[in-house]
């Protein structure tokens, strides 16, 4: 039983390599049906530990490993991809990694990897995390899992909420590459956010968090994909002021 949460990390890490290869081939939403796998089971390693009182360091630097294909590269391959639909054929254009390099000129072959610049960010803020003594019952900036769900629902709002005027801002170059670059700051930014993570179930310990969540069901529901940028931008707004402490990376 002591190894059951670390083979869930395994398979947050499995999840996350299939959603990797999904991304490259250009099929975002099967990477994206992956990613979500793989953050359930980020979620339940921690649990299931915490629960069997079996937490080790193995399982701490595992479970960073496997962040940072699940919620770092994958979601930088994403961006990847749609800064190369965005230079070159527009939405649902076909994998930018599959031709890119038969293309000569620079913009088309070379300038979408600066979706990577997600994955460095990540990999900063997550081995960052593992040194930092001073969070405990929250995060200092914005948890791998939460930034790249955000990047991951980009290419859901083009399938399920777009439209002309959706696409043509979402497919923006620039619009993209001021994402990406937000997403970096945010990963490492110096701003305290609170946890969902339960030691009790009173209102007036946790009513922050429950505001959020039905905030989030309500955005969810209404908005569909659209809401999903906005649930972490309520998250941020309704963090602000948080004093700092530790969390668990995977919730």
């Amino acid at each position: 039983m002591k190894h059951l949460p670390n083979l869930i990390t395994l398979l947050n890490l499995f999840f996350g390599s299939i959603a990797a290869v999904f991304a490259v081939l250009g099929r975002l939403e099967w990477a994206a049906i992956f990613f979500i796998l793989g953050v359930v089971c980020d979620f339940l390693d921690g649990l299931l530990a915490r629960l069997l009182g079996v937490q080790s360091e193995l399982g701490v630097q595992l479970d960073s490993l496997a962040d940072l294909i699940t919620s770092g590269l994958v979601p930088g391959l994403v961006m990847c991809q749609l800064l190369g639909m965005s230079v070159f054929g527009g939405w649902n254009s076909g994998s930018f990694f599959l031709d890119a390099l038969g293309r000569e000129h620079f913009m088309d072959a070379w300038f979408p990897f600066l979706g990577l610049g997600i994955t460095l960010a990540s990999a900063w803020r997550l081995a960052r995390f593992n040194i930092d003594e001073n969070q405990v019952d929250s995060f200092i900036g914005l948890p791998t899992p939460a930034n790249a769900l955000m990047i991951i629902s980009l290419p859901l709002i083009l399938m399920y909420n777009g439209s002309e005027a959706i696409n043509g801002l979402l497919l923006n170059t620039w619009l993209l590459v001021g994402l990406t670059l937000l997403s970096a700051w945010l990963l490492n930014a110096p701003i305290a956010l609170f946890a969902l993570k339960f030691r009790g179930w009173s209102f007036k310990e946790n009513g922050l968090k429950y505001i959020f969540l039905i905030v989030a069901a309500v955005l969810i529901l209404t908005l569909k994909y659209l809401g999903i940028p906005l649930v972490i931008l309520a998250y941020i707004l309704f963090s602000l002021g948080t004093p700092k402490s530790k969390g668990d990376e995977s919730q």
